[in-house]
């Protein structure tokens, strides 16, 4: 798992492009902080999440995008349920319409 997200962070890179990014926007898009889960900043996060998926990411598959938005939940406590989440999409278990819905 720890491979797949390496891989995953690699495709990613600095500025969250990747090959299954939707580039027909040429709007800059600022970095996504990382979410440690601060209660502070959850909205923030969300709303910084919907945006970015909405501007690059409209037309990727939902697993993707629920990986994607799990690229930027590190530290703390998050880390615990990031891997129970990861773990469940690679056994298929988890399904959700939307990323929304995640």
């Amino acid at each position: 798992m720890q491979t797949q997200i390496q891989v995953l962070l690699v495709t990613v890179g600095a500025g969250g492009a990747g090959p299954w990014l939707s580039t027909r926007s040429n709007v800059e898009v600022a970095k996504l902080q990382t979410f440690n889960r601060s209660a502070g900043i959850v909205s923030v996060f969300l709303m910084a999440c919907k945006l970015f998926i909405r501007m690059r990411m409209r037309e990727v598959v939902v697993e993707k995008q629920i990986q994607w938005v799990l690229l930027y939940m590190q530290e703390g406590s998050v880390d615990i349920w990031k891997e129970n989440v990861l773990e469940d999409l690679e056994a298929g278990s988890l399904e959700y319409e939307t990323v929304e819905e995640f």
